[in-house]
């Protein structure tokens, strides 16, 4: 999608603090951070919400679940903990239409999150 902000990011258009890439995935430092560790990790495909994934997008979407773990641990989060988040849809504090994983840690996280 053209005019979608990730999208712009994953076409090098739009800086980012890039973590990680890959053919798949691009991870990159979140511009509001809600934690010591707030990363983004967003596939290279477009896709809008969990809700827009097909049975075709589950390897993507492990591989985005596997890339936060190895970057929480390159953090020193192993022992501690960190949170992974997906939200989907505005209701959930979707903000942008491009999925993408939160990985959140190096501090103590409340529940319920919301």
């Amino acid at each position: 999608m053209s005019d979608c902000l990730f999208c712009k990011i994953v076409r090098k258009e739009i800086p980012a603090k890039v973590l990680f890439e890959d053919d798949l995935a691009l991870a990159f430092e979140d511009i509001n951070p809600k934690a010591p560790t707030h990363v983004l990790v967003i596939p290279k495909k477009h896709l809008e919400s969990l809700e827009e994934a097909g049975r075709e997008d589950r390897e993507c979407l492990g591989h985005l679940v596997m890339v936060a773990r190895d970057l929480a641990r390159r953090r020193g989060h192993r022992q501690s903990g960190y949170r992974t988040v997906f939200n989907t849809g505005p209701d959930a504090g979707q903000s942008v239409f491009h999925i993408h994983l939160h990985l959140l840690g190096g501090r103590q996280m409340a529940w319920p999150p919301g």
